[in-house]
C-alpha cells in the first residue's frame, strides 16, 4: 500500500462505526460520578474547583472502560492518583520553561513506556500527561495547587465508591472472555462440517486464559462457572479437528461423515448454550435436537478406529462442559476435568507485588527496534514541541495542541493516524454542537455543569463504537466545562479546533519522522512463529515417545509459547498490511502463503495432540529421533529466514524416511500427522525461498502487483470487496 491509498484507509477506519454491545448502565453510573463531584464542587467551592474535579472523575471513569482484568475500582483509584500526582508535580515546575519542558519530556517518555504493560496502562498514563499540561492554568501558590490535586484525586475516589456500591455485571469482563472462547470453539465446530481442514484462531482462548489469572483474593470470590470451561474448551478443539479430518477421522463421504456432521453441529449448539449461560449467568438451555444427537445409542458404530475414539471423547467433554457451565459441582469437578498442567490456579500479582513485573516488562522493551520505546521517544519529543509551538500563538489554552497529540498517538501507524482523523472530526462536530447550545442558553454555570454530565454519559456510552463518535461528546463536554468556568465561547471554540488540528498534525508527522514499521520485521516474526511451532511439535512427539506428566507440562508450555508467537505474527502482519512502505524480505503474497503453511503445520500438530497416549502406554523411543530432527531443523530454518536464506528440511526428510514401522503401526494418526507436518514445511519453503535473481526483483514485482490492483479498483474491474 502506498501513502494515498493508505490515507484513504485511515480516514475510513477513523470514521467507522464499530458494532459492539452498548453498556448504558455502566455509562450512567460513571456519568453519575462525574455529576456528583461537579455538583459538590459547585456547591462547596467554585466553578474552577468543579472543573478540576470533573477532570479527575471523567478521566478515571474513562479508564474503567478499558479492557482490563483488574477490578474497575482499582483502575479508577489508580487513574485518579496518577492524575493528581502529575497535576501537582507539573505545577511545581510550571513556572519556567527550563524546568517544565524537561519534566514534561520525562513524564511523556514514562507514559509511552507504560505501553509495555498493556494498552490500559498506556492510555491511563497518557491522560496523566494531559493533566500535567493543564497545570499552567492552576493557581500560583502551592496551597491551592494541592487543593486542586486533591480534588482531582477525589474524582477517582468517587468513581471507585460508586463501583463498590453499585456493581454492574460483576465479573462481567471475565464472563465475556470465557463465553467468547466457547463461542469461538462452537464456530470452529460448525466450519468443520463443511471445511474439514478449517484453521482455528486461538486468540479467544488466549484472552480467556488472561482473564483466568486472578489474585488470591479474587480467587475466593470468583463464580464457580468461571473455573472449568476454559480447560474443557482447550481440550475440545483438537478433538473436533481430529473427528472432522478425513486423514485421521471419518471418511469423506458415507454414513460415518453424516454422523460426524451431526456430532459437530450438536457440539456447536451445546457450546453456544454454555457460552450464553456463562455470559448471562442463567441456566443452560440446550436444544432438544442436539441433546438427542449425543444420547443416541449405537450411532457411533458408524465410526471406526480413531474417529470412534474422538466421538466418544467429544461426548464426554460436552457433558462436562454442560455440568460446569450449569454450576453443578463446578468447584469439585473443574480441576479434575482439566489437563494436569493447566489445573493449577493462574495467579495474577497484586498491585503491591506488581513492581517487579513492571520493571521486567519495561526492561524487555528497552531496545532500539522496540515499537514501545519508539512510541515513548515520539511522545517525549512531541509533547514539549507542541507546547513550544502553541504557546506563542495568538490563542489561549495552547496546551490543547500537545494534549491532542498525546491522546491520539499509539505505538503503531494505523491507530495513530485513524485516531487523529477521528479526533479532528469528532472535535469539529462536538464543538459546533456545544457552541450552538451555549449561544442559545447564555451563561449559566449550573446548567453548563448539567450539560457536561449529559455529554460525559453519551461519551461513555459510545466509547466502544468508534473514537470519532465518542470524541464528539468529549469535545462538547470540554466546551460546557469551559463555559461553566466563565470562559467565553467565542475564544475557546476556534482555539480548540485550530489547536486540535495542530496537535493531530504533529502526531502524524512524528510517526513519519521516527516510525516503527512492522513490515521489515515480518521475516523475524515469521521465524519466531516457526521456531515456536517446532518446539510445540517436538513436545507433542515426545509425549508419544515417553508419555509422562513432565512431558505433558512441557507440551503445555510449548503450546502457549506457540500461540503467543502466532499472535505476535498476526498482529505484525495486520499492521504491515496497513503501512505505506515497501515489503522488505517478504512480499505480501509470500507472507500470506507462509502464514497458511504454518497454520497447516500447527493443525497437523494439533491432530497428533488429540490422540496422545495415556501415562500407562508403553514408550516409543523411535519417535524421539523425528522429534529431535524437527526441533533442530525448524530452529535452524528460523535463523536462516532471519538472515534471508532459504530453509532446508534435510534432517526432517531423513528422519521421516527412516521411520520404523512400529510407531506407525501403533498410531496411524502419529505417522499421518508427521507426513502432514513435512508437507506444510515444504509449502513454507516454497513460499519464502527465492533465487538471487528473485530477491533482486521481488520488490519490483510486488509494486507492479499493487499498481495493477489499484488500477483494477479504479476502473471497476477489480473484485468486489465486502464489508464496504
Amino acid at each position: 500500500m502506498r501513502w494515498l491509498r493508505t490515507l484513504g484507509e485511515v480516514v475510513r477506519s477513523g470514521l467507522t462505526v464499530e458494532e459492539t454491545r452498548l453498556e448504558p448502565l455502566l455509562a450512567l453510573r460513571t456519568a453519575a460520578g462525574v455529576g456528583l463531584v461537579i455538583g459538590a464542587a459547585l456547591w462547596l467551592a467554585s466553578p474552577a474547583f468543579a472543573a478540576s474535579a470533573a477532570l479527575g472523575a471523567f478521566s478515571a471513569g474513562t479508564a474503567t472502560f478499558q479492557r482490563t482484568w483488574r477490578p474497575r475500582k482499582v483502575i479508577a483509584l489508580g487513574a485518579g492518583a496518577g492524575l493528581a500526582l502529575s497535576t501537582f508535580v507539573g505545577y511545581l515546575a510550571a513556572g519556567r520553561l527550563v524546568t517544565f519542558l524537561p519534566l514534561l519530556a520525562v513524564w511523556a517518555f514514562a507514559a509511552g513506556m507504560a505501553w509495555a504493560l498493556g494498552s490500559t496502562a498506556g492510555i491511563v498514563a497518557a491522560t496523566t500527561v494531559g493533566s500535567m499540561l493543564v497545570t499552567v492554568t492552576l493557581p500560583t501558590s502551592i496551597g491551592p495547587a494541592l487543593e486542586h490535586a486533591g480534588v482531582i484525586a477525589l474524582g477517582g475516589v468517587a468513581q471507585a465508591v460508586l463501583i463498590l456500591l453499585f456493581p454492574i455485571r460483576r465479573w462481567g469482563a471475565h464472563r465475556d472472555a470465557l463465553a467468547d472462547a466457547l463461542a469461538a470453539v462452537a464456530d470452529y465446530a460448525r466450519r468443520l462440517q463443511h471445511e474439514p481442514a478449517a484453521p482455528f484462531d486461538p486468540q479467544p482462548l488466549m484472552t480467556a486464559r488472561d482473564a483466568a489469572a486472578v489474585t488470591p483474593s479474587q480467587a475466593r470470590t470468583r463464580p464457580p462457572a468461571l473455573h472449568g470451561p476454559r480447560g474443557l474448551a482447550e481440550r475440545i478443539v483438537p478433538v473436533v479437528a481430529a473427528l472432522a479430518d478425513p486423514d485421521v477421522g471419518a471418511p469423506v463421504e458415507g454414513p460415518g461423515r453424516d454422523r460426524v456432521r451431526e456430532l459437530l453441529n450438536a457440539a456447536a449448539d451445546i457450546l453456544d448454550a454454555a457460552a450464553r449461560s456463562i455470559r448471562r449467568g442463567t441456566p443452560t438451555e440446550v436444544p432438544t435436537r442436539s441433546a438427542n444427537v449425543l444420547s443416541l445409542d449405537g450411532q457411533d458404530e458408524m465410526l471406526e478406529g480413531h474417529a470412534r475414539q474422538a466421538a466418544d471423547d467429544l461426548v464426554k467433554l460436552l457433558a462436562e462442559t454442560l455440568e460446569v457451565a450449569g454450576g453443578v459441582g463446578a468447584r469439585e469437578k473443574a480441576p479434575a476435568s482439566s489437563d494436569p498442567a493447566s489445573a493449577q490456579l493462574l495467579v495474577r500479582p497484586t498491585m503491591f507485588r506488581l513492581l517487579p513485573v513492571v520493571v521486567r516488562a519495561v526492561r524487555r522493551e528497552l531496545r532500539r527496534d522496540s515499537p514501545v520505546l519508539r512510541h515513548a521517544v515520539r511522545l517525549a519529543a512531541v509533547a514539549p514541541l507542541g507546547y513550544l509551538i502553541a504557546s506563542p500563538l495568538p490563542v489561549g489554552h495552547g496546551y490543547w495542541a500537545p494534549i491532542a497529540s498525546v491522546m491520539v498517538m499509539r505505538p503503531d501507524f494505523h491507530r495513530t493516524y485513524a485516531r487523529a482523523v477521528g479526533r479532528l472530526a469528532g472535535t469539529l462536530v462536538g464543538v459546533a454542537l456545544a457552541t450552538g447550545i451555549v449561544r442559545a442558553i447564555g451563561p449559566d454555570a449550573h446548567l453548563f455543569g448539567a450539560l457536561a454530565v449529559v455529554s460525559a454519559a453519551l461519551s461513555y456510552t459510545l466509547l466502544r463504537t468508534g473514537y470519532a463518535y465518542s470524541q464528539c461528546f468529549t469535545a462538547a463536554y470540554v466546551v460546557f466545562l469551559l463555559g461553566m468556568g466563565g470562559h467565553a465561547w467565542e475564544q475557546t471554540v476556534p482555539e480548540r479546533v485550530v489547536l486540535t488540528l495542530l496537535g493531530g498534525a504533529l502526531a502524524m508527522l512524528a510517526y513519519v519522522v521516527f516510525p516503527a514499521w512492522e513490515t521489515p520485521r515480518l521475516p523475524g516474526r515469521l521465524a519466531d512463529w516457526l521456531a515456536a511451532n517446532g518446539r510445540y511439535a517436538a513436545a507433542v512427539l515426545r509425549g508419544y515417545a515417553e508419555p509422562t506428566r513432565e512431558h505433558r507440562a512441557d507440551l503445555r508450555r510449548a503450546l502457549l509459547a506457540s500461540r503467543e508467537a502466532r499472535a505476535a505474527w498476526q498482529e505484525a502482519y495486520d499492521q504491515a498490511r496497513q503501512e505505506p512502505v515497501r515489503p522488505r524480505g517478504l512480499t505480501s503474497r509470500e507472507a500470506e502463503d507462509a502464514q497458511e503453511a504454518l497454520k497447516g503445520f500447527d493443525r497437523a500438530t494439533m491432530l497428533m495432540e488429540s490422540h496422545l497416549p495415556g501415562a500407562e502406554s508403553r514408550p516409543a523411543p523411535e519417535v524421539e529421533r523425528f522429534a529431535e530432527a524437527l526441533e533442530a531443523n525448524t530452529a535452524q530454518a528460523a535463523e536462516d529466514m532471519r538472515e534471508h536464506r532459504n530453509p532446508d528440511w534435510g534432517r526432517v526428510a531423513e528422519a521421516l524416511d527412516t521411520w520404523e514401522g512400529a510407531a506407525g503401526d501403533r498410531s496411524p494418526v502419529l505417522r499421518r500427522g508427521a507426513e502432514l507436518q513435512k508437507k506444510a514445511l515444504d509449502n513454507l519453503a516454497t513460499a519464502v525461498s527465492r533465487t538471487p535473481l528473485e530477491r533482486d526483483v521481488g520488490s519490483a514485482r510486488e509494486e507492479q502487483r499493487v499498481r495493477a490492483a489499484l488500477a483494477a479498483e479504479g476502473d471497476g474491474s477489480g473484485p468486489a470487496r465486502g464489508g464496504g
